[in-house]
């Protein structure tokens, strides 16, 4: 079986062409930066305000936690039938997928700011967006990366279910694989978004040592 996704990978026409890894490949990474990205500008920003203001943290938090058992695919048969195929089913099922974990990592990183701090910030004349931005985020910013990285990390698996809805990404080595039968397609298209999945993980690692204070990297994680 090693033998078998070996010499599919060493086949000519898997890196040239649409189907071939590098197009695949490119495709997959696109699909996780929009879902992504979305996701951030939609969780970080309700996170830093009901973190701040301490007004509807409770209803953010149970509409994540309500979304984050939402199970993908069902979202995803959903939108179909209400936008038809494409990539704006998948970009919702991945959103959907995403904001739970930015949103209560950013939410808790805020809420967990010792009070005294904020006082004292308070004291020295600073006032609620400037308390928020030059206090409260940078020592709330090594959870809000964590929900980062849980997000970036599940999206990049899930976002194979791109080629249910007849576009591309590694998915599709993994659906056509099936229909096929050739299991080292299969394998070598799993293999592939395992291979993305790490390379999310040290991205975060080393944006971790680039932004986040030194003193503050110990600091634990509101999720895993």
């Amino acid at each position: 079986m090693i033998f078998d996704v070996v010499e599919w990978f060493t086949r000519p026409e898997q890196w040239t062409g649409s189907a071939g890894i590098p197009a695949r490949f490119g495709e997959h990474v696109l699909y996780s930066v929009l879902g992504l990205g979305l996701s951030a500008l939609i969780a970080i920003p309700v996170g830093l305000l009901t973190g701040h203001t301490g007004r509807g943290g409770f209803a953010a938090i149970t509409l994540a936690n309500f979304a984050r058992a939402l199970p993908t695919i069902g979202v995803l048969t959903l939108v179909v039938l209400g936008l038809g195929l494409g990539l704006a089913p998948v970009l919702v099922a991945l959103v959907a997928l995403a904001v739970p974990p930015i949103l209560v990592n950013t939410y808790e990183g805020v809420r967990g700011v010792d009070p005294q701090l904020r006082d004292a910030a308070q004291g020295m004349g600073m006032r609620g967006p400037e308390v928020l931005f030059r206090l409260e985020l940078p020592i709330a910013l090594p959870l809000i990366l964590v929900g980062l990285r849980t997000a970036a990390i599940q999206v990049v698996a899930t976002a194979t279910i791109a080629a249910y809805v007849g576009i591309g990404g590694l998915g599709r080595y993994i659906v056509d694989g099936q229909s096929r039968r050739e299991i080292e397609m299969i394998l070598g298209g799993s293999l592939l978004v395992v291979v993305l999945a790490l390379v999310v993980t040290g991205l975060f690692a080393l944006l971790r040592r680039v932004v986040v204070a030194k003193g503050l990297r110990a600091r634990p994680a509101a999720t895993p």
